[in-house]
């Protein structure tokens, strides 16, 4: 888009802090548009702005920026280094004063009453200021509570109780922007492990170069223990790539010529050549970034319920303040000073800054822990409907089994011939066709060291939907299915022998002569290791219905099914079969997830409540398709993500009832006069950081 510029936030607080920026930014006269990202700390212009501009926009926040692909690593500062704690800290210092001058003198007299208004000048001059803005303004959020709750703390004065109700706000906001830094981390994360530049080789001379500055067809020269600095194919070199930036595994990836690798990733061993095939902004770390940032941007259901209960919150709140201010004096004769100061304590208690958080924390968090671990989920929406499924349908090719077909056994029909001289002529043959069956021949050939190249191939014909037949050494052979061969060569034996196999949920491929039958392979796509296990974690996770959903042959999907656990298959479906049996499902059950492989499910996956991709090592259709992307192809990570959305939910259930119960305690226990000023605040600000330490608690599972 033209004039796009995305920019990095620091000191970004609170998520209407977030929302008056972006309205801030969109004021600037040269600035078309403008969007901020609070999950992900991110402005994105559209327009012309300096950042002497824009920061001077973000001003009332302290907050600074720095250009997405700044070459400088620039991390956010320490707690104690940060602006708001350091005011934080002279605040006290000031109050400390206030009260020893207190325990002299009157709390009335010169030098605890300046004292106290020089705690609540440097803890509140960031709050006051935007505070009154906002009053002049008539717009009414937390700090204009709060500035309304100092200003009349200081009218009735209690000077000593607005310096103590600044000093807890100063903490809690500087506390609350250090737990949203925590939850962001993961996000950085990413984004520190794409490296900066990149070492080229051109006309046999190496560079040092930006990698912004890199093109299509260049060749990175990445020694051992480099990062990998963009997405390409591996031209010369071998060596094992830790690629856990991307998939969220831990052991190394062994790659060699033609492999290919991708940005962010790790060399460990040997020195690679990669030619580069997407620049930086394309590749698949770039992507996973983006997805992340546009998944903790989206709000979810709980999140857009509580935003607009929030926009009623607040004038409710100053309405309430109002009443318990004014009603007692006026009706019943009462002490003014003693109901004023309650109603400011209402206008502390009830800020809503727990309850506006209460939900996005909780999102951040999540998302951004299982984006380092390898899974991408593309939103709130997603991460709240996982935690609600009911029934999960799987497809079996590439799901549940490798997706590659493997030579099983060999069934020989002639003495004069080995299993070993049966592969070695099948692979002279299948050399030259490009269906997986013939594939999985060649390489059964070669990982058990038969050389069959060497034989001299002739007259290769391929027989569409049956097989190929060539001349080797001089003989014709023929290879394929059962059909391609007379009914007089296929022996009772032989049809015993085949059907048998195919049985066992194997497809069968039989090479003869036209005189004599040598013998058959049955080839199958084998079951990964741990599916059992997977079921099994599912079924303890309470899903109530478990259904292979698969266009495979009803007897190879039921042999599969039935060695993992699953008794409820359907087979033989097209791609408006599969869609049909989801509309079924969700009628059934409610909430359905299906896990395919990305590529061909994709009507399945858009009509479940959650699509479930393998990224099959990080393909961009699985990254297009599903809901959620397993970017290790590993399906055990599958009862993680069903765990952590349930949790998140829980949590943000949690969340919402803690700020509404506390609030509501404190709102009680202000009628009689037994919570004065600051201890509402110590209230709020206590409701605050629950929230936001229950949500890390995310970060544990």
């Amino acid at each position: 888009m033209e004039n796009r510029h995305v920019y990095r936030l620091q000191g970004l607080s609170c998520a209407n802090c977030a929302a008056k920026f972006e309205q801030n930014v969109k004021a600037i006269a040269t600035v078309k548009e403008a969007h901020v990202n609070f999950g992900a700390a991110k402005l994105t212009v559209i327009g012309e702005a300096s950042i002497a501009e824009l920061e001077k926009a973000g001003a009332f926040d302290g907050i600074r920026l720095i250009p997405e692909h700044a070459q400088t690593q620039s991390s956010a500062p320490e707690f104690w280094q940060t602006r708001a704690t350091v005011l934080a800290l002279i605040s006290a210092c000031f109050l400390m004063v206030g009260y020893a001058a207190s325990l002299w003198m009157k709390e009335s007299e010169w030098l605890a009453v300046g004292a106290f208004a020089l705690a609540i000048a440097v803890g509140g001059y960031d709050l006051l200021r935007v505070g009154l803005l906002n009053l002049w303004h008539f717009r009414f959020d937390m700090k204009t509570l709060m500035t309304i709750a100092i200003i009349g703390a200081a009218f009735i004065g209690e000077w000593k109780e607005g310096a103590v109700v600044v000093l807890l706000f100063a903490i809690s906001e500087a506390l609350e922007r250090y737990a949203m830094d925590r939850s962001r981390r993961s996000i950085q994360y990413l984004i520190d492990a794409a490296p900066k530049k990149a070492m080229v080789r051109k006309e046999n001379q190496e560079y040092e170069v930006d990698v912004d500055e890199l093109e299509i067809d260049d060749i990175m020269i990445v020694k051992p223990g480099q990062k990998i600095a963009a997405d390409g194919l591996v031209v010369h070199g071998t060596s094992a790539v830790n690629e856990a930036t991307i998939t969220g595994e831990s052991m190394p990836v062994y790659k060699s010529v033609n492999d290919e690798v991708y940005a962010g990733t790790i060399n460990e061993e040997g020195a690679l050549e990669v030619k580069v095939t997407k620049k930086r902004s394309e590749s698949m770390l770039a992507k996973m970034i983006d997805l992340v940032e546009e998944a903790q941007a989206e709000r979810a259901p709980a999140q857009q319920l509580v935003d607009r209960f929030a926009r009623y919150y607040t004038p409710l709140i100053m309405m309430i303040a109002f009443i318990v201010a004014v009603t007692p004096p006026l009706l019943f004769g009462e002490n003014w000073e003693a109901w004023v100061y309650r109603g400011l304590a209402v206008l502390v208690v009830g800020c809503p800054c727990a309850l506006v958080i209460s939900t996005p924390v909780a999102i951040v968090t999540a998302i951004g822990h299982a984006a380092r671990r390898g899974i991408l989920i593309k939103g709130g929406i997603y991460l709240e409907e996982m935690g609600k499924i009911a029934a999960i349908a799987f497809d079996k090719t590439g799901t549940l089994t490798k997706g590659t077909p493997e030579v099983a056994a060999i069934r020989l029909f002639s003495d004069h011939v080995t299993e070993e001289e049966w592969l070695q002529i099948a692979a002279a043959i299948e050399k030259y066709s490009q269906h997986p069956i013939a594939s999985a021949i060649v390489r059964k050939a070669q990982e058990r060291g038969i050389v069959f190249t060497d034989r001299q191939v002739t007259n290769f014909y391929s027989v569409t939907g049956k097989g190929a037949s060539a001349s080797v050494d001089g003989i014709t052979y023929y290879i394929g299915s059962p059909a391609l061969f007379s009914e007089y060569l296929l022996s009772k034996e032989v049809h015993a022998t085949i059907q048998q196999l195919q049985q066992a949920g194997n497809t069968v491929v039989v090479l003869g002569s036209e005189h004599q039958l040598l013998g058959v392979a049955a080839v199958s796509d084998q079951v990964r290791e741990y599916a059992a296990d997977i079921i099994q974690e599912l079924r303890k996770e309470k899903i109530k219905q478990l259904t292979v959903v698969t266009g495979d042959h009803r007897v190879t999907a039921e042999h599969v099914s039935h060695s993992i656990g699953l008794t409820e298959i359907q087979a033989e479906l097209l791609p408006e079969d599969k869609l049909r049996v989801m509309k079924e499902m969700r009628e059934k059950y409610g909430r359905v997830a299906m896990i395919g492989d990305g590529v061909n499910d994709a009507p399945a996956l858009a009509a479940a409540n959650v699509g479930v991709a393998l990224g099959t090592g990080g393909t961009d259709v699985a990254l297009e398709t599903a809901d959620i992307v397993l970017m290790g192809d590993d399906l055990r990570q599958l009862p993680y993500v069903i765990r952590l959305s349930r949790k998140a939910l829980r949590m943000i259930k949690e969340n919402i009832v803690l700020a509404l119960s506390l609030k509501l305690l404190a709102l009680i226990l202000i009628v009689p006069g037994w919570l004065t000023l600051w201890m509402a605040i110590f209230a709020d600000m206590g409701a605050t950081l629950i929230v936001l330490f229950n949500s890390m608690r995310l970060m544990r599972i």
